[in-house]
C-alpha cells in the first residue's frame, strides 16, 4: 500500500525533557519484538490467497508485495517465512537510518512504520530526522500524519499510525487494535 503523509500538523504533546525508559542502543542483530509481530499482523491480516490493496498493489499474506502475482495462494507457514523476511529487511532498513540509541518497543513501532510506508519513505521523513536529532515526543507526534493512502484518508491507517505512535512512547498500543 502507497501511505503518504498530509494534512492538517497532529496535534502536539507536550514534550518533556525525559526520553522514555529502557533506552537501549540499535544493533545490527536486533529483531522487532512481539509487541511489534503483534502489531504488525494485526493491521496487516492474513490473507493466503492474493489480492489488490486500497491502492490495487498486489499483496499476500501479511502483506507481502515483492514478487506476488494475481491467483498466488499460499500456506500458513509460507506467510509466516514471507513475514519473517520482510521483518529482516525493514529491521535492516531501521539499523541503517537510525543514528541514536532507542528502545525496543520505538524499534518495533519503526518496522511497523516502515512495513507499511517503506523504507525510501522513512529515509526522507521529518519523523527519521526529528528522530535522530533526539527529539522522541517530535518524531512520535509525526506517525498520525501518515494516515493516506491514495490521496484519501483511511481509518484503518489512522488507527495503526496511533498504535505505532503508543508502542514507540512505551505507552499500551493494543486500545487500537
Amino acid at each position: 500500500m502507497t501511505v503518504s503523509q498530509s494534512g492538517p500538523e497532529p496535534k502536539p504533546i507536550p514534550r518533556q525533557a525525559t526520553t522514555p525508559s529502557n533506552n537501549q542502543p540499535s544493533s545490527s542483530s536486533r529483531q522487532t519484538n512481539a509487541s511489534g509481530v503483534s502489531l504488525i499482523k494485526s493491521f496487516e491480516g492474513l490473507r493466503l490467497k492474493a489480492y489488490q490493496d486500497a491502492v490495487g498493489v498486489w499483496t499476500i499474506g501479511y502483506g507481502t508485495t515483492r514478487g506476488v502475482r494475481p491467483g498466488q495462494e499460499i500456506s500458513e507457514a509460507q506467510a509466516e517465512a514471507l513475514l519473517k523476511t520482510d521483518l529482516n529487511r525493514f529491521e535492516n532498513a531501521i539499523n541503517q537510518a537510525v543514528r541514536v540509541s532507542i528502545n525496543d518497543n520505538q524499534f518495533a513501532a519503526l518496522v511497523s512504520f516502515t512495513y507499511n510506508v517503506g523504507a525510501g519513505a522513512l529515509r526522507s521523513s521529518t519523523l527519521l530526522r526529528k528522530l535522530n536529532r533526539r527529539d522522541i515526543y517530535g518524531a512520535a507526534n509525526e506517525f498520525p500524519r501518515w494516515n493516506r493512502a491514495g490521496g484519501r484518508v483511511l481509518a484503518g491507517l489512522t488507527r495503526r499510525r496511533n498504535a505505532e505512535r503508543a508502542l514507540f512512547l512505551g505507552q499500551d498500543y493494543r486500545r487500537f487494535l
